[in-house]
């Protein structure tokens, strides 16, 4: 497995970031954004069913766990950190689940051509080369293939001063997506769909607990739907659900 300076600093950081007890302190901020993991998921349940799938960027098989159950023909779960798939197939094995995890490079897969119906993943793509994603996942598709994932946006102020300020919970080389991304997507893939979230559900995180249980959260959900069909909001959104096919 051939591997870029920004593949190995991803393994690495990723290498690191697995065998840490405790999760990163930002974890708390993801519940601000859990109705995008809820989407995500009655996506791949509408049509996950006999389809081969590409969990690409696995980490330890946290959404492979849960899609398994839609009854797909076969999940394969591909990750370059040789840790986070060692506890993938450890968890797999005590749920007796059946899922192909393997150490592989997102940017030059060894996998066949044409040969999955879904490739989904989450906050993945930012970590690496986006052009050079694209490009394989667009190869190891088949014809009408859909391509799933959620990725975060480089656009907010706020959220990227934030992240200047906290260097060390994130790796050297991520750059949450922007226009040009967008665009490169555009060119590769047919009917992209971009759904928006978390930018008055991140505001006022702290005022509400369970999502789930939450009316404030509903609420700060459906406000956020109607701002974001405005550009101006859409740009000051945290992440993005981005459904599209191959031609």
């Amino acid at each position: 497995m051939s591997l870029s300076e920004i593949n190995i600093r991803e393994k690495n950081f990723h290498n690191k970031l697995q065998s840490k007890p405790k999760g990163r302190f930002e974890n708390i901020f993801y519940k601000a954004i859990s109705n995008c993991g809820e989407d995500f998921l009655i996506f791949l349940k509408d049509k996950a069913k006999d389809s081969e799938i590409l969990d690409y960027g696995c980490g330890v098989g946290s959404f492979a766990e849960k899609v398994i159950n839609y009854k797909p023909e076969r999940i394969t779960g591909i990750d370059i950190s040789e840790i986070s798939i060692d506890k993938a197939k450890k968890k797999a094995k005590e749920l007796n689940i059946d899922v192909n995890y393997k150490v592989d490079n997102c940017e030059k897969m060894s996998l066949e051509s044409n040969s999955f119906d879904i490739v989904y993943g989450t906050g993945i793509l930012h970590h690496l080369e986006i052009d050079k994603c694209l490009d394989e996942i667009h190869r190891v598709l088949k014809s009408k293939g859909n391509l799933l994932f959620i990725e975060p946006l480089g656009t907010n102020p706020i959220i990227n001063f934030y992240r200047k300020l906290t260097p060390n919970s994130r790796s050297k080389d991520e750059h949450p997506l922007i226009k040009k991304d967008f665009e490169y997507l555009n060119k590769k893939f047919i009917e992209v769909k971009i759904k928006y979230y978390g930018f008055l559900t991140l505001i006022f995180f702290p005022f509400y607990k369970s999502p789930k249980e939450s009316r404030f959260f509903k609420l700060l959900t459906s406000l956020d739907q109607f701002l974001f069909k405005f550009r101006l909001f859409q740009l000051l959104a945290w992440s993005v659900l981005i459904s599209a096919k191959k031609n």
